[in-house]
Order: C-alpha cells, then sequence, then structure tokens
C-alpha cells in the first residue's frame, strides 16, 4: 500500500498508518484509492483484490476473482448513529458458479461470514448493519457462447468500539473477501466453509 500521508488529526493518521502495516493473506492485494469526500471530513479508501492463477505454477497469468473497497471514516464530532468518532464502511463483490445464484440462503449465509469473521478478530465490535445483494447475467443470440454469470455483493458499515485495532478491522474484511471469493481457509481458519471458486477469470461486463 501507498505512503497514507500525514493529513488529519493524530487519531486518524495513527488509524490510516495501522491499516497501512495490515498483512492479509497472500492472495489478497491491498492498495489506497482516492476516498469519497462528502461522507465525514477525514477519510481513507483501500482497494483490494483477490487474485488466483489461471494454471498452477503461472504466477504471472493470476486473475481476480473478486474485489471491494474497506473505507475509514472520521469525524471527531461524531455523527448520528455512529457511536464515536470512527465508522467502517465496506464494499465486498464475488463472481459465484451460476448454480449458487438460486440458493435461498446464499444472502443468510454471506451476512455470517462477516459477523463471524468481526468476533474472531475485533469482538465486542457494534453490530454491522448493511445489505446482500445477488444478480445475473444471461446472454443470448451473438453472446450466447458465454457463461451465465452470477455475482454477490455485500455492502456493511460499523462502528469500532473503543479500545480498537484498525488494522484487525481490515484484516475481518479481508477474510470475508477471501470467502466469497471460494478460498480455502486460511491456515488456523478452521471450521470456515468457502464458496466454490469459479473455473476461470471474471468475464468482462
Amino acid at each position: 500500500m501507498n505512503d497514507p500521508g500525514a493529513g488529519g488529526p493524530a487519531a486518524f493518521r495513527s488509524a490510516v498508518a495501522a491499516l497501512d502495516a495490515a498483512r492479509p493473506r497472500r492472495e489478497v492485494r491491498l492498495s489506497t484509492m482516492p476516498p469519497p469526500r462528502r461522507p465525514a471530513p477525514f477519510a481513507h479508501a483501500v482497494a483490494a483484490s483477490v487474485l488466483v492463477p489461471t494454471a498452477p505454477g503461472h504466477p504471472e497469468e493470476d486473475h481476480e476473482v473478486a474485489d471491494g473497497r474497506f473505507v475509514l471514516l472520521y469525524d471527531p464530532a461524531g455523527q448520528e448513529g455512529w457511536n464515536g468518532p470512527f465508522r467502517v464502511v465496506t464494499l465486498t463483490r464475488a463472481e459465484l458458479e451460476p448454480e449458487l445464484g438460486t440458493d435461498p440462503l446464499l444472502p443468510e449465509v454471506a451476512w455470517s461470514w462477516l459477523t463471524e469473521a468481526l468476533e474472531a478478530r475485533v469482538p465486542g465490535s457494534e453490530e454491522p448493519s448493511g445489505t446482500v445483494t445477488r444478480s445475473g447475467s444471461y446472454f443470448f443470440g451473438g453472446l450466447a457462447d458465454r457463461r451465465p454469470r452470477v455475482e454477490i455483493e455485500v455492502r456493511a458499515s460499523w462502528s469500532p468500539v473503543e479500545p480498537w485495532e484498525p488494522e484487525d478491522h481490515l484484516l475481518a474484511w479481508c477474510a470475508l473477501l477471501a470467502q466469497c471469493a471460494g478460498l480455502p481457509p486460511d491456515s488456523g481458519a478452521a471450521g470456515v466453509t468457502a464458496l466454490p471458486r469459479r473455473r476461470g477469470p471474471r468475464s468482462g461486463h
């Protein structure tokens, strides 16, 4: 990730530096991105991609199976519903095998992955709120040779509870991203079930 910079109050700078020091599993690549301007006086955004090799032994052919963003908002005065000066806002997207899109429990399962990831790394944090959306695309005519595409999207936000470690919140979200991407559990993450990984690169829109 890039240099977080030195802007903003000390508490915000410290939190950004902690996010910059986070080290997720190797398949998850992090980078800074322009933050939103409106939600809070100070914000820092991290983009993430989950990359896996198309074929074993060919890292140069890595392809993206999931992506998302993690935004840290800071308002020294707080905002309604925040319960403190910080708020985390996340977006997670992953393309699934088409047959999974018809599973009626998919939204509940995906949301449980988030709550379980937070409980594992940051127990006691405020319960997150958000949405789980699944969408499907089916191709006809000149595009009929393309496989159906099903995507899941998880939007969530929550407030850290003091004292807190910003990198733990980022790593919890990275764990959700990896699960949605269908990666096998990381070492020490027993009892976690991931979605089956897609067979090839994510198709273009």
